[in-house]
This record gives C-alpha cells, sequence and structure tokens, in this order.
C-alpha cells in the first residue's frame, strides 16, 4: 500500500514540476513579463516543517546560480494554519527578491499584468 501511496505522490510531483515549467515557459514566450523576468509564485498551505528548506534551495538556485531570469518570487498563502507564513516573511526579511502575500493579494497581482 504504501508503495502505491509513494507512486501516485511521486506522480502527482513531476506532473506539478512539468506544469511549472511550462507556465514559465508559457510566460517568457507570449507575455509581457518576457522583457521584466519571470516571476516565479509558489502556493503554500501548512508546511512549515518544508518552506523554509525550499525556499532557501530555489533563493540559492536563484541569487548565486544561472538563473538570472528570475526577478521575483511570490509566495501565496492559502490561509495556513500553522507557523508557514511566518517563517517565509522572516526570509523575505533576509532576500528582496521573495514576497509573501495572501491568495488574493497574489490573484491582485497576477490581474494587474494584464494592465500593463
Amino acid at each position: 500500500m504504501e508503495l502505491i501511496l509513494n507512486t501516485i505522490f511521486w506522480t502527482l510531483a513531476i506532473y506539478g514540476l512539468i506544469e511549472i515549467v511550462r507556465n514559465i515557459i508559457y510566460l517568457y514566450t507570449y507575455t509581457k513579463l518576457k522583457s521584466d523576468g519571470i516571476y516565479l509564485i509558489i502556493a503554500v498551505k501548512n508546511q512549515e516543517e518544508r518552506i523554509e528548506g525550499i525556499l532557501r534551495a530555489i533563493l540559492f538556485k536563484i541569487l548565486y546560480g544561472r538563473e538570472e531570469y528570475f526577478k521575483n518570487i511570490i509566495l501565496a498563502d492559502l490561509k495556513s494554519t500553522d507557523s508557514t507564513k511566518e517563517i517565509a516573511k522572516k526570509l523575505s526579511e533576509e532576500y528582496e527578491c521573495l514576497k509573501v502575500v495572501s491568495w488574493k493579494e497574489c490573484k491582485d497581482i497576477i490581474d494587474s499584468v494584464d494592465e500593463i
């Protein structure tokens, strides 16, 4: 049973990663964000045990790697009931390219892109 659940989990994780890459390529190719770089939007809910490690890995790749097209990371909190948002806000104080917002604020940011 555990093997089946792990297989389903990893299949969905890989599918999600493919969708993220596909959306980034779409945004880079077909939108006005092309000249401003790529904005990475991460939606999270109740991930206090993992969020710092994930964000630090992404930030390290962007700041010290060859990811010069990424300009900002927007972390959209989906009403977490744990300390996910507080951990992310603490990291956003260290890194100016990380912005922590609610899902509604994230939607407003996305909608404002159409007006540019």
